[in-house]
């Protein structure tokens, strides 16, 4: 590995900055060890920005798409995975055994306002689900790229919320299914717009006009 890289993967694992260097995006879009915290979120304006800037294209195929072409729940912290990082911080009082999987707390699924205490009811769902990204750009990006896109702790990419809602929304975009809390649609466009953004990810008139309706909410 050349010498620069080493050294900014070093930084993105470590936290430390490197005088003159600027952590590349797709270094920045992977897990951060020790820490869960998001970007802050964008205003509606920007949202709406982002939307206008985004590609419109036909929706693509499943054809060759896997799960598999994602790696997803990366170690991070510990014994800690993605999966458990985002538990821990979508979740109130979270303990958690030596193995870092979650033994008691309460979630609160942003996309229904329902109240749980048990981990296996609730789902880490992917905001643009990845056989959505598969069709609307994925396809052809490498491994590696779809593996920082499926375990991204900094953009609002993964998010705790009732399991058999996020096996409602499985693949789906914003035109085929929303939240059933409707006081949620300004934060999951606006989520939404962001992460197909940062991705470079494409859109379909259907999907953006369900966006902008969305964003009326706000």
């Amino acid at each position: 590995m050349p010498r620069t890289r080493a050294l900014l993967l070093l930084a993105v694992l470590t936290g430390a900055s490197l005088t003159g260097c600027k952590v590349p995006n797709d270094l920045a879009a992977g897990s951060q060890p020790g820490g869960t915290q998001q970007a802050p979120p964008i205003a509606p304006s920007e949202a709406r920005a982002q939307l206008a800037k985004l590609q419109i294209a036909v929706r693509g195929t499943m054809d060759g798409y896997s799960r598999d072409k994602f790696p997803h729940w990366d170690k991070v912290d510990g014994a800690c995975d993605t999966r458990e990082e985002v538990l821990k911080r979508d979740g109130k009082d979270v303990t958690t055994n030596a193995d870092c999987a979650p033994k008691s707390g309460t979630w609160v699924s942003a996309y229904d306002g329902a109240t749980w205490h048990k981990a296996s009811d609730v789902d880490i769902d992917h905001m643009v689900p990845l056989g959505q990204a598969w069709i609307s750009g994925a396809k052809k990006w490498t491994q590696e790229r779809r593996e920082q896109f499926a375990n991204d702790l900094t953009r609002p990419q993964l998010h705790a919320v009732t399991d058999n809602l996020n096996e409602q929304k499985s693949d789906k975009a914003p035109d085929q299914w929303k939240p059933p809390l409707v006081s949620y649609w300004c934060t999951y466009a606006t989520d939404w717009i962001v992460v197909k953004s940062n991705y470079g990810l494409t859109i379909t008139v259907p999907e953006k006009t369900a966006l902008e309706t969305m964003l009326q909410h706000c």
